[in-house]
């Protein structure tokens, strides 16, 4: 049986980027891997073993392009309106909290946010499916 551990994506300002993912989500650095051309940072919190790996390339200068290719990641909270207002006055500009019904009931309660990056995550309320 595979287990998911980490997945990974590729950052310009590792500062920016870990001090973003530390205050929105308290993943720390708890590996850095430093290479000639990359450096690899892998973050994580108490709340799983899974691991945010972030790729920063030695000399890059430009943003990347995500393309049309990527979707989100997601993580799941305890109290997502207490979370909602937390990244808003860190001032992270987290947007509105939604609620998806597709057949008139609530399935989910969620927001999404960006990164330094425009990576999307998608934060939901702990719960059904969600935990």
């Amino acid at each position: 049986m595979a287990k998911a551990i980490h997945s990974m994506i590729r950052v310009l300002d590792e500062a920016r980027s870990v001090a973003f993912y530390e205050t929105a989500f308290g993943l720390k650095v708890v590996d850095r891997l430093p290479f000639e051309s990359f450096t690899l940072l892998y973050l994580a919190n108490d709340e799983s073993t899974f691991e945010l790996e972030l790729t920063v390339n030695a000399g890059r200068a430009e943003p990347y392009e995500l393309g049309d290719g990527y979707g989100h990641l997601a993580v799941s909270v305890e109290d997502l309106a207490a979370e909602h207002a937390r990244l808003t006055e860190a001032g992270l500009a987290p947007r509105q909290i939604v609620e998806f019904a597709p057949a008139g009931a609530v399935i989910a309660r969620f927001f999404f946010i960006a990164d330094p990056d425009g990576y999307q995550i998608e934060v939901l309320q702990r719960g059904g499916r969600y935990l």
